[in-house]
């Protein structure tokens, strides 16, 4: 079966394709993918995970369907919500 695994930093991004086999799991994907010898620090058993953008809770449980694409996500810097905030509060400024 062919899945891909995705993952990127500011400065890069890389989908590597991986076939395994039915049943597969989603952290089985990763770790078959060697994803983190191209991003040295990257952990998959510490990363969240999820699937074209969803989430997925249980990444060494959840089972893989043909064609899906495992995405690795990196901690957030700021709490989107104050964003929005520090977004309106500097346009208020502005104007």
């Amino acid at each position: 079966m062919h899945v891909e695994v995705a993952y990127a930093t500011p400065d890069r991004q890389e989908i590597v394709p991986v076939e395994v086999e039915d049943g597969a799991t989603m952290l089985e994907a990763v770790r078959r993918s060697r994803i983190e010898e191209l991003f040295p620090g990257l952990d998959p058993e510490q990363t969240d995970m999820g699937i074209f953008g969803k989430v997925v809770k249980a990444p060494a449980d959840h089972v893989l369907r043909e064609g899906d694409r495992v995405e690795l996500y990196r901690p957030l810097k700021i709490d989107p919500k104050q964003a929005r905030m520090n977004r309106a509060r500097k346009k208020k400024d502005e104007g």
